[in-house]
């Protein structure tokens, strides 16, 4: 038997979670991940037909592997786990886990408070990690962590759902609100995810994150990869400014991996996040920015319009479009300007005398009003069609244009058409606005995932010349970035991580 490995003075920030259903498949998986270099490996043995097994299996892991730290989890089906044994048992299969070289044990505080005597071994012979888990929602966490705090351990996990974006902040909170203590704090679901990527930083021990080929044990987690390479959780400081994109859904943005590309070329302090906001929580998750704070954002569908209301300071020309789709805090305010609208306007100059041409808009959301306000300041001439003719009239009533039924439209033609609706965006991607015929010499469409929609292909083959939405992206997110930072954009780095983004996603 090998000696017991102590816990190294300074842990990994990432543990990866493994559960698999045999102990075979578990040993696979943690040497795969040990060759791609991590080092803090979580054996959830409750995963097993035989947890016995698999606390067994650790000496042999270790002996071949003595770098590694392993941490053991056997947590009770009562507990969201996979165990249907006694208490007894449950802790007899840690301390075997011990005895076979684990560095640290988790512990679930419903075991603990039903046999807080049990623990003694595991606190002298192991790290023991008390943990908390709520897969409902996030009740006051400090009320939580005072409860944990009655029985003596080496370090408190906290673990919720979050439900709404201030959750992860009152989350978060609790490595500030008590400092001495060692916490691992997360919030599980996609709206918790800034925890994963900001509970280091903030104080607390480690984050968790899914094996790189297979499933990971809560939701929410990703892989150690995306962590260190994308977020960079190791790179930031607690002093980093935060930054996101906000949006319901959120998941297909590309955006989370040009900002932090661009961040990390210029060597910025900084870390750019996903943000799931749904329309109901808009209130919450400005609480949520002041809290933690939040320097900027990117925002998009569907927040555009209602989130100016929100707003200190909008700009004029945002003001006009009705839309924002970025935000940032200057002097104590919110502020709200557009960079969609150059994302129209810089390509298309670039193709045609805009003053000179004429343009159908299809759409009539927020990516619409941008284009039509900023085309027709730019002396362009203005239709308009949509699926929704009374809210595409009110729109050209306001921006001198023309309404069209999709009908009229197709019988007339265009220097351009600009296309500013979802449709056709991933994973929709056999939509397409157009049934047959497309009535303009260029085809602008504003979704960039994928990056050749069904409408471009369309327009390719009738001989149009097209302009895919990745064009729009990376012009209004180099305007963003230069908002953000007041640095120069470094717009070749931007178009490579997005070009790179957008094939791991169509992969």
């Amino acid at each position: 038997m090998p000696p017991r490995k102590p816990l190294p003075q300074q842990l990994p920030k990432i543990c990866i979670a493994l559960g698999l259903p045999t102990v075979a498949k578990l040993l696979q998986h943690a040497q795969n991940e040990i060759e791609g270099g991590e080092r803090f490996l979580e054996f959830r043995l409750d995963y097993l037909p035989d947890p016995n097994e698999g606390a067994n299996a650790i000496a042999g892991f270790l002996e071949s592997n003595p770098e590694a730290s392993i941490l053991a989890t056997c947590r009770r089906h009562q507990n969201h786990g996979k165990y249907s044994g006694s208490i007894d048992e449950q802790i007899r299969i840690l301390e075997l886990a011990v005895r076979a070289g684990a560095c640290a044990v988790d512990v679930e505080i419903e075991s603990a408070e039903s046999a807080p005597s049990k623990l003694e071994h595991l606190r002298a012979e192991s790290t023991l990690i008390l943990s908390y888990h709520n897969y409902e929602g996030t009740p006051p966490p400090e009320t939580i962590l005072k409860r944990m705090l009655k029985i003596p351990a080496h370090a408190y996990k906290v673990v919720t759902t979050a439900k709404k974006p201030n959750d992860s902040h009152k989350l978060l909170a609790l490595a500030k609100a008590f400092p001495r203590e060692k916490l691992i704090l997360l919030a599980m679901g996609e709206v918790g995810f800034p925890t994963r990527v900001l509970s280091p930083a903030w104080g607390g021990v480690y984050t968790y994150a899914a094996p790189t080929s297979a499933e990971g044990t809560a939701s929410g987690q990703v892989s150690a990869r995306l962590l260190r390479n994308l977020y960079r959780i190791e790179k930031f400081s607690k002093n980093a400014k935060i930054f996101g994109v906000v949006a319901d859904p959120v998941r297909h943005s590309i955006s989370p991996q040009v900002h932090n590309r661009a961040f990390q070329s210029k060597r910025i302090d900084a870390v750019y996040l996903p943000l799931l906001v749904q329309p109901a929580h808009m209130k919450d998750f400005f609480t949520f920015a002041d809290n933690l704070p939040l320097t900027g954002c990117s925002i998009t569908i569907p927040h555009k319009q209602k989130i100016i209301r929100y707003l200190d300071v909008v700009e004029p020309l945002a003001r006009r479009i009705g839309a924002v789709n970025t935000i940032w805090k200057k002097a104590g305010k919110w502020r709200g300007t557009n960079t969609d609208a150059a994302g129209v306007t810089v390509p298309l100059s670039k193709r045609v005398k805009l003053n000179k041409s004429s343009v159908l808009i299809v759409g009539n959301g927020g990516a619409a009003r941008g284009a039509a306000f900023a085309l027709a300041d730019a002396g362009a001439k203005i239709s308009l069609v949509g699926r929704n003719l009374d809210r595409v009239r009110a729109l050209a009533r306001i921006c001198g244009g023309e309404p069209l039924a999709r009908e009229q439209a197709v019988q007339k033609h265009f220097d351009v058409v600009v296309h500013a609706t979802p449709i056709g965006m991933w994973p929709n991607v056999k939509d397409c606005f157009f049934d047959d015929h497309i009535p303009g010499d260029i085809v602008f469409d504003m979704v960039y995932n994928p990056m050749e929609t069904l409408l471009l292909a369309k327009a390719k083959d009738q001989g149009r010349e097209v302009i895919n939405g990745l064009q729009m992206f990376l012009e209004q997110a180099a305007q963003q970035f230069e908002i953000f930072t007041g640095e120069t954009a470094p717009r070749s780095v931007m178009e490579k991580a997005a070009l790179e983004a957008l094939g791991a996603k169509s992969g």
